[in-house]
Order: structure tokens, then C-alpha cells, then sequence
């Protein structure tokens, strides 16, 4: 009898423990998820969801030597915290449901080795992250955080309260789709990041959609034009000028080309 009541009494008392650690830890949880919310009530720079989904739709609509598909959109600020995710479609399943993360890694990526006097965009890193090259590896260096990549109701992706918006999500991506956002006065004030289409047209799509944002006021970039744009002289396996990327079609080829003349940088 005394065995059996000391077994109960180490059983409850076990039990209690368990539900105290568990509640500390919900207290944490609640607590990391307060914090993210508040830094997401800062004011920002950045334009609102329904202005970039506007955007959004209407150049999707253009020529941008691609499939021709509809396109993920994500802007962090200048801490990487995710402002705002979009989408060209009507539903969260009419853009490659992959995109939806690469665009945040891009948009990322393009405003964590961007800065204040030079643009690099993800198209720039193409060549330098090749085996054998100056910054292989590099796209191991910042892990996407999963739980906030991931987390939270699928029906909500794409839209202002995506579950991403507010945290931040890490990663990096080096192929073409990351832009940083430069305000007036050549201000950085984060960077955006397109997927869901070729890695080209990803890169023409972000480089005509932050002009219509009013985000284009890039002070220097490594290009020939002396900006972020793709450089295409990826051949071999090798760029000649380091910051090459690869070709997918003359057509994209030509618009990435033209993009300083058709597009330029706002000065």
C-alpha cells in the first residue's frame, strides 16, 4: 500500500511538472510571437499588399520572356522582417506552391548582401556561387527558418496576412528574382524577390516591378550600366566579368538587355 501511494504521489508530481514546463514554454511561444508582432506594427517604408498585388498583376500581364505564369511576390525591410507576400493569381495554387518560399529567400538574400552604395542582386551572386568559385558555399550560409517559412494556415498564404509577415524567414537564393529596394535618395530600405516563372523572367519581373513601386533609386551595382541588373556572359561554366548568369532564351536575353533603356533606374 505505501509502494502504491508513493508511485501516485511521483506520478502526479511528474505530471504537474509537465504541465508547468509546457506552460512556461506556451508563455515563450506567446511571447517570440509578441515580439514579431510588434516589430510587424512598425511603421515601414515599404507599400502595402494591395498596392504591390496590384503591381504585381499588371506586369505579369507584359512580355518578361517567360512561361508566361503567374508569380509569388515578397518584400522584406532592411532587418529581413517579411512586409508583405503577393500573388498574380486569384488562388494560392494558380503560382508553384515552391515559389511561395523562394521568392521570400530572394527577397532576403538581395537585401542581406546589398547595401547602402551597392546593389548586388541575386542574379549577381549566379556565377560566384559555382563549385570552384570566389563565394561557393554561400547559399548554406543563412538557413531558411522553416517553422516561419512553413507555419500557419495554408489559406492565408498570399494574402495581407500571410504567415510569413512579420517575421523573418532567412535564406538565401542565388539565381535571378531578388532585387534590393532603394527609396529616394538612394535610402535601402529592404528588398523584394519574384518566383514562379524562369529564373530570367523572375529577375525581369522584379526589376519592372520595383520600378512601378517607385523603389528603383539604385546608387551602384557591379553591371556593365553600373547597377543590379542580370549580366549575361555565363558561358562555359565560367563569367567572364564574375557576375554572370546563365541564359534561358534570346528573348529574355534581349528584355534583360534592354531593361536600362526600357526600364531605367530612377536617378
Amino acid at each position: 500500500m505505501l509502494h502504491s501511494r508513493f508511485a501516485s504521489t511521483l506520478a502526479l508530481a511528474a505530471i504537474a511538472c509537465l504541465t508547468a514546463s509546457c506552460q512556461s514554454t506556451h508563455s515563450e511561444s506567446r511571447a517570440v510571437l509578441g515580439n514579431h508582432a510588434s516589430t510587424s506594427a512598425m511603421p515601414s517604408p515599404l507599400p502595402d499588399h494591395a498596392t504591390v498585388t496590384a503591381a504585381l498583376r499588371a506586369v505579369v500581364k507584359e512580355q518578361n520572356g517567360g512561361f508566361g505564369l503567374q508569380m509569388w511576390a515578397t518584400l522584406v525591410d532592411r532587418d529581413g522582417v517579411v512586409r508583405s507576400v503577393a500573388m498574380s493569381g486569384a488562388d494560392r495554387g494558380d503560382q508553384w506552391p515552391g515559389s511561395r518560399v523562394i521568392s521570400a529567400q530572394k527577397a532576403n538574400t538581395a537585401n542581406a548582401f546589398s547595401l547602402p552604395g551597392l546593389a548586388l542582386s541575386t542574379a549577381n551572386l549566379y556565377a560566384a556561387v559555382q563549385p570552384g568559385q570566389s563565394l561557393f558555399g554561400l547559399q548554406e550560409s543563412n538557413p531558411v527558418d522553416t517553422e516561419v517559412a512553413y507555419g500557419g494556415d495554408a489559406v492565408r498564404f498570399g494574402t495581407v496576412n500571410d504567415p510569413m509577415v512579420g517575421h523573418r524567414v532567412g535564406g538565401v537564393n542565388v539565381f535571378g528574382g531578388g532585387l534590393a529596394l532603394y527609396a529616394a535618395g538612394g535610402k535601402l530600405v529592404g528588398g523584394i524577390g519574384l518566383s514562379g516563372d524562369s529564373s530570367v523572367a523572375d529577375h525581369i519581373i522584379a526589376w519592372k516591378l520595383r520600378k512601378k513601386l517607385g523603389l528603383d533609386h539604385v546608387p551602384a551595382g557591379v553591371s556593365p550600366t553600373k547597377d543590379d541588373n542580370m549580366v549575361m556572359d555565363f558561358e562555359n561554366e565560367k563569367s567572364a566579368g564574375g557576375w554572370g548568369h546563365a541564359a534561358t532564351t534570346p528573348e529574355a536575353t534581349k528584355i534583360v538587355n534592354d531593361l536600362p533603356k526600357t526600364h531605367p533606374i530612377a536617378k
